[in-house]
């Protein structure tokens, strides 16, 4: 039977009728017949359908034969990863963007996932992404000038002192449509992957009180923040309040995911950004296969030790990437250090430049600086 479009005799009738003529009219029972029949039913597309419907995977028999599909070798079966839609085989290193950790969940290949839709953002929804007053995003750069002027004024030392090196305020971008173009990079990267922008420690109920994070009990090694150190901190809060962020861009590679790229010089000592994300127990993360969680306290018991765990809430600091520590090549990369500080009689966790970093270049540091080992041998 020929679709309905194929006869537009009934088409044109309708639409080519004169105002002069009187409709059709139909008997009353041709009325009550078209009246009593059901209404046409309408149908989904078979896409759509596929696209919602829930997948069920038929086990083999056995996966003695299973072959990574990007390299075609089933050698290091230990490192090979099963898709739970697909039923195919991936090296953990073969698979872009690479995976670290065998997950302990479901893992879907990236096929199966599913091209990531990056959004993007305006101009106005850039600025309430990161909850930033208009007035100060759009204000001049004389409060901040005046700012840093009255912190250099009150670090100045009264004697002379051994030279100790600080650290030192970032630098952002005085252009403020780059600095929404770096701020837009961000926001599309936490929105891919579900993440709300945090630029603090949260504490939320079932996880470790705020009141479990006291440097006291501490039994690794932790600076103490100096009242200047501090300062800049202070000022750096104050600089990203305003919308005045580093001058960072997060870009998607396709064998590391999401990095970040400076956008202007960083120099030597600078304060990249404090990790952040929900605060909890180490021992309630035991099995959890998160791959952007940070020590934040290692407790004299291991009850008290706790983690920051940046899958659900976070900042530009869990894109920054990690070194391969087991290769010179790899430890060359980085140019950025994790140091954890007590500020007030808390924890906290601070990426701070080692180096002068050049405009264009990625930033890099070691996952690996307290006992906790991270997998890194397959990092580029």
């Amino acid at each position: 039977m020929p679709p309905a479009t194929s006869s537009p005799t009934a088409q044109r009738h309708v639409g080519f009728s004169r105002r002069t003529q009187a409709p059709f009219q139909l008997n009353d029972s041709s009325s009550q017949l078209h009246d009593d029949s059901p209404p046409a039913k309408k149908y989904r597309l078979m896409s759509d359908i596929m696209a919602r419907a829930q997948y069920a995977v038929v086990e083999r028999e056995t996966y003695s034969d299973l072959l990574c599909e990007q390299c075609g070798s089933g050698e290091l079966s230990d490192e090979l990863l099963l898709c739970d839609k697909c039923d195919r085989g991936f090296h953990m290193k073969c698979v872009r963007p690479i995976v670290v950790r065998i997950p302990i969940g479901s893992w879907l290949c990236p096929k199966c996932q599913g091209g990531k839709r990056v959004r993007s953002f305006s101009q106005k929804r850039i600025i309430d992404f990161f909850g930033i007053r208009r007035s100060y995003f759009y204000a001049d750069d004389k409060s901040s000038s005046q700012d840093a002027k009255k912190r250099r004024k009150r670090s100045r030392p009264l004697v002379l002192h051994k030279r100790k090196r600080r650290l030192l305020p970032f630098v952002p971008t005085k252009d403020p449509a780059q600095r929404l173009k770096q701020m837009g990079s961000l926001a599309s990267a936490l929105t891919a992957l579900n993440i709300e922008f945090c630029d603090h420690l949260t504490y939320l109920p079932g996880m470790a009180p705020r009141s479990a994070n006291r440097a006291e009990l501490e039994n690794g090694d932790m600076q103490i923040l100096s009242k200047e150190d501090l300062e800049t901190v202070e000022h750096c809060i104050a600089m990203s309040k305003r919308g005045e962020f580093p001058p960072f861009m997060v870009v998607y590679d396709s064998c590391q995911g999401y990095t970040v790229e400076a956008d202007d010089l960083i120099k030597d000592m600078t304060i990249v950004a404090e990790y952040t994300g929900d605060v909890d127990y180490l021992h309630n993360r035991e099995r959890d296969d998160c791959d952007s969680m940070m020590t934040l306290l290692l407790g004299r018991e291991s009850c008290q030790s706790l983690v920051i765990c940046a899958d659900k809430r976070g900042n530009i600091a869990r894109f920054i990437s990690g070194i391969n520590n087991h290769t010179q090549e790899g430890r060359k990369k980085q140019n950025c250090k994790c140091v954890r500080y007590n500020v007030g009689g808390e924890c906290r966790v601070f990426l701070v430049a080692t180096r002068d970093i050049s405009k264009g270049e990625r930033l890099y540091y070691d996952y690996n600086g307290y006992e906790y080992h991270y997998p890194t041998h397959h990092f580029v």
